[in-house]
């Protein structure tokens, strides 16, 4: 695990320009240990993101806006191969369903693992997106880090202001299971200090504990 101060970092970036706590923050932090506040918290700029999709996504402004322009880049350099947003935004009532329903499913213990449980989701936030191939393959599952959309992400995401929430090997850290196409919109400063410093969890890069569990 990179420090979040490694030398190839700017040496000047200011990580209290932005509140890591407040829900309305584009650098708030939620995990297991971090419910957002309050907890049913509802962005006031959300809007619908123009791109293809499973299910309408919406996001808050300036997310949808680098969404939008990170497909359009993307698409650019693949033509045949197209993406598309499988979620985005979710409300607490929805989270209440979606977390419901992995339990029904899975169990508790394995749900936490999988899904969010309300008030602790970064969906909620509205700046919280899930990509998927437009074919619909490895939708939702550690394979679609081999696609090339999931490939292309990796290395490119950061450029418009997002970073892989919850990377490989890290479950420890963020409590949740290697989920190569959930991105978080962080903006593109920190989104470039985050990628020079190598850090891998948002925990990592503010010097917050591990969340594990709840």
């Amino acid at each position: 695990m990179a420090p979040a101060n490694a030398a190839t970092g700017s040496g000047d970036f200011d990580k209290s320009a932005r509140s890591i706590d407040k829900a309305s923050s584009y650098w708030v932090v939620v995990n297991k240990q971090r419910p957002l506040s309050p907890q049913k918290y509802a962005a006031s700029d959300l809007r619908t993101v123009k791109v293809a999709h499973s299910y309408a996504p919406v996001m808050r402004d300036k997310a949808a806006t680098a969404v939008e322009k990170m497909f359009t880049a993307y698409a650019k350099t693949h033509p045949g191969k197209a993406m598309k947003s499988q979620s985005a935004y979710r409300s607490y009532s929805a989270q209440v369903s979606t977390y419901n329903s992995w339990v029904s499913r899975l169990g508790k213990k394995a749900a936490d693992l999988t899904s969010a449980r309300p008030g602790y989701s970064e969906h909620q936030t509205g700046l919280a997106i899930d990509i998927a191939t437009a074919d619909s393959s490895c939708t939702l599952r550690a394979c679609f880090a081999s696609t090339n959309q999931g490939k292309w992400l990796a290395k490119n995401a950061w450029k418009y202001g997002f970073i892989l929430r919850y990377p490989k090997g890290q479950t420890d850290v963020t409590g949740y299971e290697f989920e190569p196409w959930h991105y978080r919109f962080v903006g593109v400063s920190l989104a470039k200090e985050y990628h020079a410093t190598g850090a891998t969890t948002l925990e990592e890069f503010f010097g917050l504990p591990a969340a594990e569990d709840y």
